[in-house]
């Protein structure tokens, strides 16, 4: 046997044993053999354990891959075991995304130094350069054949069970046989895949990946200089414009990154590239500093979730990766290989982070939970908008912090907190009629003479509806006028009585439209409004809807909608 085809056999039977032990430990814990807890930390360590093997042994040798992604998958599992008594059942971790996304990079990125480490040379920036990319086009390549066997297999069942064969189908019942099959394909892929490692090299996709720099730092440019002329309000209305623009920090280090590539030789040849890679390392202090000013006004006036630290810790990377990059292209002569250096400091404050991130001294949830509950006893949050749910999904610290608010919901006075934590949400063990009238007030109705329709409606709502409305009609827009609007006529002639659509604008970028009627059961029921062609008004569309009809009620008109038959039994078409 070759050394070639040996090798190709040593990952195969890596991979389907590791597929074979997944099964096991599957089925161990579905059969109570195995604990909650041990389970999670055991699948961590043994897919880490298999995944990083397979990346490495192309490059060092199964022999010499085996300890090192042991050692590795021994880490990452004490932290995830370290993160998972944050909750009190091991499903809590798998339902964390970002706990997830943690151990995911802890596993990936300190591969590429595993390997340079087996060379000799962990700093060694061209090779872990080259390993980093060609680690993802390897494992790209050997999932893609995986797939396209399985596509065979299945393909092959089904043509065997035209002549009544069905021998295939019944051996991939078992789910031993599905997890071997793929363990031990994707193996055999990344033996091949490395095998052919000079005709599927990274280079080409990285080159290009370098074409897009340009235009990715004109698009950074026009929004930077059109952001003063349009306003900071979009900027600051939660996560999103703060995740884009981290997002845009993170393709402009990449692209540096792969402009500069690992030496000043394999570098861009091109003056318009390495000026963009000037450019670009010079604005994305700005970007990531505007998705901190943005986080820290969404904290500043909801407080801490997991969520936004997770933001405001890619918000301190992005900062410190645009102060690293602009202050070393400032330097002048030499900027690529500073930064080349700059990136390995860089990937290991990564590491560094997703590990905290993962150990007490970062515990998330305990300290969102807190933030919430010293925010709600300070008076900085109010019971409409204090989130409980929430809090019964961040593990131990949120169970700790719903048992505080049980306790300040039995004082004098805290009845509404009460029936809110009861499940009932604010309002309910309040007088839904005062609610209903207090709402009716705050609430502008189209046409004027529309009042009777509008409090019956409003009467028909949920406390819960009723509170959520009046918080958005308690807003005012620039004018003075109420952030809200109901609209009365009769839109559905088929039912008794008048309908209504309601406009509630709940911040400067987001507009709800509502339409209202009243069921049988005498309860309101709500159904989104749209156009006759079913598609949905923008928000911006719907802010200009609101002022409009605000100073005159909209004339009221058939739809542009005909139908076969007649009645109930007619046949339409919808657009």
């Amino acid at each position: 046997m070759t050394g070639q085809l040996a090798e190709r056999w040593r990952l195969a039977v890596t991979g389907a044993t590791g597929g074979a032990l997944l099964w096991a430990l599957v089925e161990a814990a579905e059969r109570d053999l195995v604990g909650d807890r041990a389970a999670l930390v055991l699948v961590a360590l043994l897919g880490i354990f298999f995944a990083t093997a397979l990346a490495m042994a192309g490059p060092i040798g199964l022999a010499r891959a085996l300890p090192r992604a042991l050692g590795l998958a021994l880490v990452v599992a004490g932290l995830v075991w370290l993160a998972g008594e944050r909750y009190p059942t091991a499903d809590g971790f798998f339902s964390n995304p970002l706990l997830t996304l943690a151990a995911l990079t802890l596993a990936a990125l300190p591969v590429p130094f595993l390997i340079t480490a087996a060379r000799g040379n962990w700093r060694d920036y061209p090779a872990l350069f080259l390993e980093a990319w060609s680690i993802v086009v390897r494992y790209a390549a050997a999932w893609a054949f995986t797939g396209l066997v399985w596509l065979v297999i299945f393909l092959s069942d089904q043509v065997l069970q035209i002549v009544g064969i069905t021998a295939i189908g019944d051996l991939l019942e078992n789910w031993i046989v599905l997890m071997v099959i793929t363990g031990a394909v994707l193996g055999l892929g990344m033996a091949v895949v490395y095998e052919l490692a000079e005709l599927l090299s990274p280079y080409l996709v990285l080159r290009l990946f370098r074409l897009l720099l340009p235009v990715v730092l004109a698009v950074m440019a026009v929004f930077l200089v059109a952001l003063p002329f349009r306003g900071l309000d979009g900027l600051f209305n939660g996560l999103s414009p703060a995740l884009l623009l981290l997002t845009m920090v993170a393709a402009g280090v990449s692209l540096v990154s792969i402009t500069i590539d690992q030496s000043d030789e394999e570098a861009t040849q091109s003056p318009l590239l390495r000026r963009a890679a000037q450019g670009m390392a010079l604005i994305l202090p700005v970007l990531a500093g505007l998705a901190g000013w943005a986080i820290w006004l969404r904290v500043a006036q909801h407080g801490w979730t997991p969520e936004r630290l997770f933001v405001a810790l890619l918000v301190g990377l992005g900062l410190i990766y645009g102060a690293v990059y602009a202050g070393i292209v400032l330097r002048g002569a030499g900027w690529m290989e500073r930064i080349r250096q700059g990136n390995i400091r860089m990937a290991l404050l990564v590491i560094a982070l997703a590990a905290l991130w993962l150990t007490p001294l970062l515990n998330a949830e305990r300290i969102s939970a807190n933030s919430q509950l010293a925010r709600f006893e300070a008076g900085k949050t109010a019971l409409a908008d204090l989130d409980a749910r929430a809090l019964e999904g961040w593990g131990n610290p949120g169970t700790a912090a719903l048992s505080r608010l049980e306790d300040l919901a039995k004082e004098p006075g805290q009845e509404a907190l009460a029936a809110l934590l009861a499940g009932e949400g604010a309002g309910e063990g309040q007088d839904r009629d005062a609610l209903a009238r207090a709402l009716a007030a705050a609430m502008p109705v189209q046409p004027a003479s529309a009042v009777g329709t509008r409090d019956t409606l409003l009467a028909a709502a949920e406390g819960y509806t009723l509170n959520d409305w009046q918080s958005v009609c308690d807003r005012k827009l620039e004018d003075g006028s109420s952030a809200c609007l109901m609209l009365v006529a009769d839109l559905l002639p088929t039912l008794p009585g008048e309908e209504a659509v309601v406009i509630l604008e709940r911040s400067d970028d987001y507009v709800e439209l509502l339409g209202l009627f009243i069921a049988e059961d005498g309860m309101l029921l709500t159904r989104p409004a749209m156009r006759p062609d079913g598609s949905y008004p923008t928000s911006a569309e719907a802010a200009a809807l609101l002022r409009a009809w605000a100073k005159a009620p909209p004339p009221l008109t058939p739809a542009l909608v005909n139908q076969l038959g007649t009645g109930e039994a007619g046949l339409m078409i919808r657009p």
